[in-house]
């Protein structure tokens, strides 16, 4: 059985030549994986893997490759996992008693201050009712 690699036209000076890597442009992979994200329906995936020659492994490359270079595309965002979402919850709950607790505190000085404003003023009356006496 003859490989692609053992054909004439696939030798150099009567070795096999060694197979070319394929480069894909920037708008390629970002057409294809625009074509790929409206796959809906079972088998559309693999049927535009098939005719563009691709494999699922280069779709999962370029979705990378997205994320890292186009983070403002909206689906470059990976969805959060339940794990992230619990934990991004607890911190916010944290956040919102540090909140609190702070907004209580503030409230307490706001009624001191009150307080010791109202003093202040009834001592300044007494000293002029005293005074004028």
């Amino acid at each position: 059985m003859e490989t692609t690699l053992n054909r004439p036209e696939h030798r150099v000076n009567g070795t096999p030549e060694k197979p070319k890597r394929r480069r894909f442009s920037a708008e390629y992979k970002l057409r294809i994986l625009e074509e790929a994200d409206r796959c809906t329906k079972p088998g559309e995936l693999g049927l535009l893997l098939r005719r563009e020659g691709l494999y699922s492994s280069h779709l999962a490359a370029w979705r990378r490759w997205r994320r890292r270079a186009h983070p403002e595309h909206p689906a470059s965002k990976k969805p959060a996992t339940e794990s992230q979402l619990k934990h991004e919850n607890a911190r916010q709950q944290r956040e919102i008693a540090r909140l609190r607790l702070k907004l209580e505190h503030a409230e307490k000085l706001a009624a001191l201050q009150k307080k010791f404003t109202e003093m202040l003023e009834a001592q300044e009356r007494d000293e002029i009712d005293g005074s004028s006496a």
